[in-house]
């Protein structure tokens, strides 16, 4: 599972990108600040299956009930416009880009960088730009991949009447597109009624629009929103698509003032308590002040809801716990709910077996639900939540 982030030079996306994932990302104020890719690990949150059995979990990635699962988190370079045509580092940012499964694109919510990426006064430039930009240059970089080849395509599948979805799945498979993709794009825009060699250049780029909201899914990290002289920018956005505002500063802020142990905070968490003994010297009384009064007029940092959308809303991934013993909940070192994992929401037991190792689900007899103590086949389809127990030959030894 794999979140690339998106967006123009500064603003604010290696920021982003360290405050998720803890680590240090090269933060600057200049164009192409990130060159090379910057790659870690992000959690997102989801109710630990501890809660329903009642029990006392000891792990290190479950808190009071709530389970943090690991995802990789990749933060690309800086796009300019005209990146699909290899302006700036725009054919290194797109290639990055592709290997992602969903899509946050961080943008200046202030307006305080232009659509190059330098510094401009808060409120002088509109982020609407920023979100069409970067989605015309993705489309447009699609649309080449497949251009390219278009006529030649075109009419191979009509004299040797093959379908027209296999051959553009096999030109965007290095993009993790399937063949159902395509198709379901095809239909919904009723493109199947024409010959591939009728469709025209508003059809291609039409299609191509289409099948990357489907397959590229984008949720805007309205950035900077602490710095908004009011949050209406957030309502524009929210036209766009999925828009949370964001302060990633701040979350980095609290991330390492947690990390010294100087507060209590959780990811996600609307607020945050000193802890008990910590006196603070005036600096750090003044930053986290600060820290409140950004809670207080955009509600939480926004970066771990950002990441929680994306995964849960627009990807609707869910949360399956597979354990090797079904009576302790363990695994077969007597951890307990030792592992969760991310599937597509239509999953079957059979593909929580791929996910474990191919042996096993080349072995597989049946499963067990371990909430409900039923035996279960290799098509049964897996809720959010489920606990899940894999009989194979493998796993009788």
């Amino acid at each position: 599972m794999q979140i690339g982030l998106l967006g123009k030079t500064n603003v604010g996306k290696s920021t982003f990108f360290s405050a998720a994932t803890e680590t240090t990302a090269q933060i600057g104020n200049y164009p192409f600040t990130t060159i090379e890719p910057n790659v870690g690990i992000a959690h997102v949150k989801a109710e630990c299956a501890c809660k329903h059995f009642g029990i006392d979990h000891k792990h290190p990635l479950c808190f009071n009930g709530t389970r943090l699962i690991p995802v990789k988190l990749i933060d690309v370079a800086g796009l300019v416009p005209g990146a699909h045509e290899g302006k700036g580092l725009g054919n290194k940012f797109l290639d990055d880009a592709r290997q992602s499964e969903v899509l946050i694109h961080v943008v200046d919510a202030s307006g305080s960088t232009d659509i190059q990426g330098h510094p401009v006064p808060v409120g002088t430039h509109d982020p609407l730009k920023d979100v069409k930009f970067v989605e015309e240059e993705f489309d447009q970089w699609m649309k080449q991949i497949l251009q390219r080849e278009w006529q030649k395509l075109s009419r191979e599948m009509e004299s040797k009447g093959a379908k027209i979805v296999q051959g553009i799945a096999q030109r965007f498979s290095g993009l993790g597109i399937k063949e159902y993709d395509v198709e379901i794009v095809i239909q919904h825009l009723n493109l199947q009624i024409k010959k591939p060699t009728e469709w025209s250049d508003m059809d291609l780029f039409t299609f191509i629009k289409e099948l990357r909201k489907k397959t590229k899914p984008i949720i805007i990290a309205a950035n900077k929103a602490d710095l908004c002289h009011d949050l209406s920018i957030i309502d524009k956005l929210k036209k766009e698509g999925f828009t949370i505002p964001c302060s990633a500063e701040t979350e980095l802020l609290l991330k390492k003032a947690s990390k010294n142990g100087l507060i209590d905070y959780f990811p996600g968490e609307k607020n945050f308590k000193i802890k008990e003994g910590i006196s603070l010297n005036p600096q750090q009384q003044k930053a986290l002040d600060l820290v409140k009064s950004v809670l207080s007029k955009i509600g939480t940092t926004g970066v771990q809801q950002a990441l929680d959308l994306a995964c849960f809303n627009l990807l609707k991934l869910i949360v399956v716990y597979p354990v090797e013993d079904e009576t302790k909940l363990s695994n077969k070192d007597g951890q307990v709910l030792p592992d969760a994992r991310l599937l597509p929401s239509n999953s079957t037991a059979k593909d929580l077996a791929i996910t474990i190792h191919a042996d096993i689900a080349k072995g597989f007899l049946h499963a067990i639900d371990v909430k409900t103590k039923q035996r279960i086949g290799a098509q049964h389809q897996l809720k959010n939540g489920d606990v899940i127990k894999i009989v194979s030959t493998l796993s009788r030894g």
